[in-house]
């Protein structure tokens, strides 16, 4: 959190400090802990869910925000960049931290089929967890899976419950994936 304040071209108040620490703390509590079931298109359970006992999906930010925001007069502005650089970094760290790659010192559990992944996408807006399901895993010469085929999960729903937008499905390396659950 340092090295985000340390962007700031000035010093923050108290009221902008503030905001920006309920905003990093919003990122940190909405992270995936575990899935309740199998389809990546259900709520995973995060930190919020146990601090409020509430599933209220925070709102995305409201738009782009670039290094020229810093120098903004207005100080919303300013701290929804800070707050993006946070969330950029905090998720690079907290993935990285997620999917310890050791070298080839030690075999570990190959990715199954049914198993929830998360992905490790850069492009997601904040506070944005992509979840997929393991629908294929390909394996190489060596038996060892080096990628799988993802099915996406789609949390959007109509007023009907249906999925607003048809199931995607991706290939992925390994190392663009995280495992959140293991199928049984």
């Amino acid at each position: 959190m340092n090295s985000t304040v340390a962007l700031s071209s000035s010093r923050l108040d108290d009221t902008s400090l503030r905001c920006l620490f309920y905003e990093a703390m919003s990122i940190v509590n909405s992270r995936p802990l575990s899935t309740v079931g199998d389809d990546p298109s259900e709520e995973p359970l995060t930190p919020n869910h146990l601090i409020t006992m509430k599933s209220a999906l925070p709102l995305p930010p409201p738009g782009i925000f670039m290094k020229e925001d810093v120098y903004a007069r207005k100080r919303w502005r300013r701290i929804q960049y800070l707050t993006e650089q946070f969330w950029s970094r905090w998720k690079k760290e907290y993935l990285f931290n997620l999917s310890q790659r050791q070298k080839w010192n030690k075999s570990r559990r190959n990715l199954r089929v049914g198993d929830i992944v998360m992905l490790m996408d850069a492009e997601v807006p904040r506070m944005q967890w992509s979840l997929a399901a393991v629908t294929e895993a390909l394996r190489d010469k060596d038996g060892l899976v080096r990628r799988v085929k993802l099915r996406v999960g789609n949390r959007c729903l109509d007023k009907n419950g249906k999925p607003e937008k048809q199931t995607s499905f991706l290939e992925r390396p390994v190392q663009k994936v995280v495992l959140l659950s293991e199928a049984e």
